[in-house]
């Protein structure tokens, strides 16, 4: 039986496509324009979006009219994907894309609403957290949406010299479960997790600062959203040095602001980034797909 090769994978023959990478006025990110990511890439040109994703840490693929299968596609380039523990929102036939939305049909939320409402890296609650996200916007709302971006190779190059050796030994606990009740009170539609879900995301224990494995650049790795204590440490010293340390990894300094654009695809590292989604009116439509791609141990 002959495979199907799909149109996102690197054929020795692919024409060229000519585009240009666009670093933004801001510290941290870039856009790409000119690419057409439902055309085939070849490596050449596979590898040079790979080195701006490395360089930038959020990519911004504008205008990419792509179906759902493409998404998925292009996406599987960089490595397998994660099934979303919140199966309720996987997209129909494509169990690989989670729907973030605010949108309900008949009642009942096609999506995750309330997705990002806190700092974090995606999946930092698994033993091989993200490698990155991909986030396709599909209805976008007249006012609010935007997604916030902060640098942790840049919070990490920020910290004292001694604060660093502080830390730089230290591991902490990240549970999906640290907030998600407290965000079901909020917003009753999220849904109430199943014992199969909850046995799904066990807490993990990562380091404080955990180095990029393609570039070596060290960041800093603990988020309001996941991490919930640092392992060995009493209670109450815990808590003071994560408030320390969450404050400053969010500083304007470090910080990309995303307005989006209709049709924008955007990937960003987890292994270099956190991100915050700013808030939607709730009387305007927002969806977006996103896929994950799984990373590997952190060290």
């Amino acid at each position: 039986m002959t495979a199907v090769l799909s149109r996102a994978t690197p054929t020795a023959d692919a024409p060229a496509q000519h585009f240009e990478v666009r670093p933004f006025d801001a510290p941290v990110g870039a856009e790409i324009v000119g690419l057409d990511i439902a055309e085939p890439i070849n490596a050449a040109d596979f590898q040079r979006i790979h080195r701006a994703h490395l360089d930038h840490h959020v990519l911004v693929f504008r205008d990419q009219r792509i179906t759902p299968a493409q998404h998925i596609d292009f996406s599987r380039r960089f490595g397998p994907l994660e099934i979303h523990v919140l199966h309720q929102f996987q997209l129909k036939n494509h169990p690989e894309i989670l729907i973030v939305s605010n949108i309900k049909e008949n009642g009942e939320p096609i999506g995750l609403g309330d997705a990002g409402v806190y700092w974090h890296s995606d999946i930092s609650y698994k033993p091989k957290p993200s490698l990155g996200s991909l986030l396709h916007a599909q209805e976008l709302p007249s006012e609010g949406g935007d997604t916030l971006f902060a640098d942790q190779h840049l919070a990490w190059d920020a910290l004292s010299p001694a604060l660093q050796q502080r830390i730089l030994p230290l591991k902490a606990e990240h549970s999906y479960l640290a907030k998600y009740e407290e965000l079901r009170a909020k917003n009753p539609w999220r849904p109430k997790l199943s014992q199969a879900q909850i046995d799904q995301v066990a807490p993990a224990v990562q380091p404080v600062v955990r180095t990029h494995p393609e570039t070596g650049r060290k960041a800093l790795f603990v988020s309001e959203h996941f991490t919930t204590r640092i392992v060995g440490l009493p209670q109450d010293e815990s808590d003071a040095l994560l408030a320390e340390l969450f404050a400053h990894s969010v500083k304007p300094e470090f910080v990309y602001r995303h307005a989006w654009a209709p049709h924008d695809l955007v990937f960003w590292d987890n292994r270099s980034l956190m991100h915050l989604a700013a808030g939607t009116p709730d009387h305007l439509r927002r969806r977006l797909n996103r896929t994950t791609v799984v990373g590997d141990t952190p060290f």
